[in-house]
């Protein structure tokens, strides 16, 4: 059984780290919109990021590491920001939106990021490929969802 390198560790952390953050943003985003289809978007997506988080958390644990248990301060930080914009802005579903949108394609590039290194697991690449196209894949579903806007 190939082993992680301590770089991959934390790769794999920071990943398992931005998902919780993901989470939980997602949740705020839910409860901070009357739309009901964007509140079932953003529940869906927050449940996605969870299975998602639980996913890397078992991988990391099968090649003997301790994952993560919560999100970062900056992820804490970003969604204290999502509540004051929601509480001043008038475009709110609109704003959370292109949030979405910025959040998804930054998770692309650190998804992308991971699967640069050479020494990753075959068992840890095809779920961080797979958990990286689902979110490309979903990019052009929040992106239908704004023009609806």
């Amino acid at each position: 059984m190939n082993s992680y390198t301590e770089e991959v560790g934390n790769k794999l952390n920071a990943l398992l780290e931005k998902n919780y953050d993901a989470e939980k943003g997602y949740k705020k985003a839910a409860e901070n919109t009357k739309n009901s289809a964007l509140k079932n978007y953003f529940n869906r997506k927050a449940a996605e990021r969870y299975d998602f988080g639980h996913q890397l958390k078992s991988e990391i644990r099968n090649f003997g590491e301790n994952p993560k248990e919560s999100g970062s301060a900056t992820g804490t930080a970003h969604r204290t920001w999502m509540d004051v914009k929601a509480l001043f802005s008038t475009d709110n579903e609109e704003s959370m939106l292109e949030e979405a949108i910025r959040g998804e394609k930054a998770s692309v590039e650190e998804y992308n990021e991971v699967l640069k290194e050479a020494s990753l697991p075959t068992s840890t690449r095809d779920l961080v490929l797979n958990q990286k196209n689902t979110i490309s894949q979903e990019l052009n579903t929040i992106k239908r969802l704004e023009d609806i806007q």
